[in-house]
C-alpha cells in the first residue's frame, strides 16, 4: 500500500472526515499539523501547487486534493486502486 500523508489542522472538520474515511479503510496515515508547526504550512502549499487550505492530501507522493477530492475518488471506485497501486 503506498505511504498516505494529509497536512492537516485539529480544528478543521474536513481533515476529520478525511482521516474517519481512511481509518475505516484501514489505511495508516503520516499525519502533519501545519497548525503547531507553521514551517510545515510552505512545505504543503509548495508540494500542494499553491494550496493552502487543509487538508492537503498526498497518496504515493502524488497530491490528490483535499477531503472532497479524496471522498470523490472513493465514490467514483477509484481510491482503492489508487492506494493498492
Amino acid at each position: 500500500m503506498k505511504q498516505v500523508e494529509i497536512y492537516s489542522s485539529p480544528f478543521c472538520g474536513y481533515c476529520q472526515a478525511a482521516k474517519r474515511l481512511l481509518n475505516g479503510k484501514g489505511v495508516a496515515f503520516v499525519e502533519v499539523n501545519v497548525f503547531s508547526d507553521p514551517d510545515r504550512k510552505a512545505e504543503m502549499i509548495r508540494r500542494a501547487n499553491g494550496g493552502r487550505t487543509v487538508p492537503q492530501i498526498f497518496i504515493g507522493g502524488e497530491h490528490v486534493g483535499g477531503s472532497d477530492e479524496m471522498h470523490a475518488l472513493e465514490r467514483a471506485g477509484k481510491l482503492d486502486a489508487l492506494l493498492a497501486a
